[in-house]
């Protein structure tokens, strides 16, 4: 007997829905990741994309433990030399765009490669409770209730 290997048309991908209000990062994207990549299912297989289709709402309301909000420092590079810049939490979640915490955070525990950016275009995040999925009647994932610790006190 063989190793069981996913083939693409034998791939169910389900839609979940999370709400972010009150999660802490870090445990938010350990489980989506997880769930990104298809690593919950019996049938998972490292080379194929298998993992679920997750959508993230209320992101700007997202919880960083200790002193993470002021001191934690996310840089970037414009290309040019000393183009170093750096942001901290605070005002990215103040900012324009304040789901992009989430975004990195998650995009980070994935591997990088060809397969991560295909399995990256599975995941959808909204700063608002508002999203355009309702017609894939996504499944409410309590991320929350898994573990006292994923909500911040």
């Amino acid at each position: 007997m063989g190793t069981y290997s996913a083939k693409a048309a034998d791939i169910q991908k389900k839609w979940l829905i999370i709400d972010a209000k009150g999660l802490v990062v870090g445990r938010l994207a350990t489980l989506v990741a997880m769930r990104l990549r298809g690593k919950h299912k019996p049938t998972y297989t490292p080379h194929v994309d298998d993992g679920d289709n997750v959508v993230i709402i209320n992101a700007s309301k997202i919880v960083l433990t200790g002193k993470k909000r002021e001191k934690k420092v996310y840089y970037h590079h414009t290309g040019h030399i000393g183009g170093i810049k750096e942001r901290s939490a605070k005002s990215i979640l103040e900012g324009r765009f304040p789901e992009r915490i989430v975004e990195k955070a998650i995009e980070r525990m994935l591997p990088r490669g060809p397969l991560a950016r295909r399995q990256l275009g599975n995941l959808r995040v909204y700063p608002g409770p508002d999203h355009p999925h309702e017609a894939q009647k996504p499944e409410v994932l309590d991320i929350g209730a898994m573990n006292r610790k994923n909500r911040s006190a």
